[in-house]
């Protein structure tokens, strides 16, 4: 297998995906381009793993992916050399996890004051058409997302201050809250960011060298891996402004939307790192 320099980590909705259709289309110039180069694509997303396995067959992806936020991570056995410490055999994978079981968290909710419980919906409770009329994906497609292994996401039907008020209890029992594009996502002490981290001193360490890993986003939930990258990518949504970074050095910000603007600004990295007409 052929590795190159650089390592994608993407986001979907929002950013690969479009986030109304979920189309790609627009991005299938630079993912050709990225084949060609031999730049590894890493899905790295709040989708489930089924979700992500039907995807990853669409885009002839065969690396590695991260689901639920961070929660885990599913490495395609013969990707490295060795099987990766901490890891264990899942199928054709081998699944790095950092969260506690997804119904570990189903229990901590229903401990919650009552007044808490009727300000969400979670999709335990939800069925494939109510996520389907929440999400916008068709209902087979919904009933995929909900086949969460780690974590939990809740339509917010209460206030900003009642949201604070789970965020802190929440917390305070080890849990991570992250506001996504349409949904409160509930799960362990993960993150992108420490998933992205991870993978990528696992490639350097087993294949021998460095990569500039590169994340692309658009939602704040997406902080932590673009905080952790080399090269911070934010894919503009006509949802929200920029979410804030602390790091101000190797960002790179569309002026298009969704896929549009993923195939934007990876155009301007591949030409930072000269590899616009080089192919592998």
């Amino acid at each position: 297998m052929k590795y190159a320099p650089l390592a994608i980590f993407t986001d979907l909705d929002g950013t690969l995906l479009d986030h109304h259709t979920y189309s790609y289309a627009a991005a299938q110039p630079m993912l050709d381009k990225l084949r060609g180069l031999s730049i590894s694509v890493m899905p790295t997303t709040s989708k489930t793993r089924s979700e992500v396995e039907l995807l990853r067959h669409e885009l002839r992806l065969d690396t590695p992916f991260i689901v639920e936020n961070g929660a885990a991570i599913y490495l395609p056995v013969d990707w490295l050399p060795n099987q990766p410490e901490g890891t264990e055999s899942v199928g054709a994978f081998y699944r790095k996890s950092f969260s506690q079981p997804r119904s570990y968290w189903l229990e901590q909710l229903k401990k919650l004051p009552s007044a808490l419980q009727s300000s969400f919906i979670g999709f335990n409770q939800m069925t494939d058409q109510q996520i389907s009329l929440a999400t916008g994906l068709a209902e087979h497609d919904a009933h995929l997302a909900n086949q969460r292994e780690f974590s939990e996401p809740l339509k917010w039907l209460g206030s900003d201050a009642e949201k604070e008020q789970l965020k802190q209890h929440m917390q305070s029992i080890g849990a991570n809250v992250l506001q996504g594009g349409r949904f409160v996502h509930i799960s362990g002490k993960c993150n992108k960011g420490m998933a992205l981290l991870w993978l990528r001193k696992e490639m350097s360490t087993q294949l021998g060298y460095d990569f500039q890993s590169v994340a692309l986003g658009d939602s704040y939930n997406d902080n932590d891996m673009l905080e952790a990258a080399d090269i911070a990518v934010q894919i503009k949504t006509d949802k929200h402004e920029f979410p804030t970074l602390f790091r101000k050095d190797a960002v790179f910000q569309s002026t298009l939307l969704g896929p549009k603007g993923w195939n934007e600004c990876l155009e301007q990295v591949l030409q930072q790192f000269n590899l616009t007409n080089k192919e592998r």
